[in-house]
């Protein structure tokens, strides 16, 4: 698990991508997470630096960036327990 801001808490092993916000085709997966309910937004108000796909189809929206999540994930894989 690994910690993405705000008191989020992520099961990494989860995700399949973490993409940039600002692509077409980003934004309209989001859109189409959005209308299936399978939208999360973990930004706690703040602006969308990352969003995750994960294994189940849902779409989780961070505020942290993507290369703070990986090094937090490298750090965590480093340090078990």
């Amino acid at each position: 698990m690994v910690h993405i801001g705000f008191g989020n808490i992520l099961v990494m092993n989860r995700v399949i991508a973490m993409a940039a916000p600002n692509s077409a085709p980003t934004k309209r997966t989001i859109q189409e997470a959005k209308n299936r309910g399978q939208l999360i937004d973990m930004t706690s108000g703040r602006r969308t630096k990352v969003v995750i796909f994960l294994d189940n189809g849902h779409v989780i929206l961070a505020a942290l960036a993507p290369e703070t999540i990986a090094g937090r994930l490298q750090v965590s894989r480093s340090n078990p327990g």
